[in-house]
């Protein structure tokens, strides 16, 4: 062992790695303990930082929890597929989504019921500060459908470019469970494809 004049003292974290760090502490806590249980002392406490750094950052035990939420969906980045056909993308990210965001999905709606009654929010608020303006990964795949004349632009209102999510996320709620393969299918070829074939 070297002697304690030779070791190299910890590095300080600072600007976007501390961040990080607290928005990862405080994700792990949500996932554990949930909105009762989850303390901006314990965040501290798990990321080895004091409480006022944290409130430097954030004011408030909701201003972090939305932070760390959205932080959360952050850390695993949906990929978009390219198939070449339009039923196959929408299946695909479906099927992705399964892998990536149901886990998530559920943990914010099991952990989080008491922060939405709390600040009078809610999942699709949540959903929208994630997106931010930016076109969904569904709109995009929508899009390269209707180059192909696969889809019809004049029918694809945003609730009918929604549905394959929307009712994937029903089906997420009511079972608590990543929604099988053939529910997928079903939703794409009995729901959504009819909506948004040409005539």
């Amino acid at each position: 062992m070297p002697p304690k004049d030779e070791i190299p003292a910890p590095q300080r974290r600072r600007g976007a790695a501390l961040e990080t760090a607290l928005l990862d502490a405080a994700w792990d806590e949500i996932v554990e303990k949930g909105y009762d249980g989850f303390t901006i002392e314990s965040v501290a406490e798990r990321a080895q930082t004091s409480r006022a750094v944290i409130y430097r950052r954030w004011a408030t035990k909701p201003d972090l929890v939305r932070a760390a939420a959205l932080h959360g969906m952050r850390r695993e980045p949906a990929s978009i597929p390219d198939t070449g056909s339009l039923r196959e993308d929408v299946i695909a990210l479906l099927k992705g989504a399964n892998r990536t965001r149901a886990r998530y999905g559920l943990l914010v709606l099991l952990q989080l019921n008491r922060y939405f009654a709390e600040t009078g929010s809610s999942f699709a608020d949540l959903r929208e500060d994630f997106i931010g303006g930016r076109t969904t990964a569904l709109a995009e795949i929508v899009a390269r459908g209707v180059e192909r004349g696969e889809a019809d632009p004049a029918r694809l209102t945003d609730r009918v470019v929604n549905v394959p999510f929307d009712l994937y996320r029903q089906e997420l709620l009511m079972t608590l469970k990543p929604v099988p393969d053939e529910v997928i299918e079903s939703i794409v070829d009995e729901v959504f494809l009819p909506l948004v074939r040409p005539a």
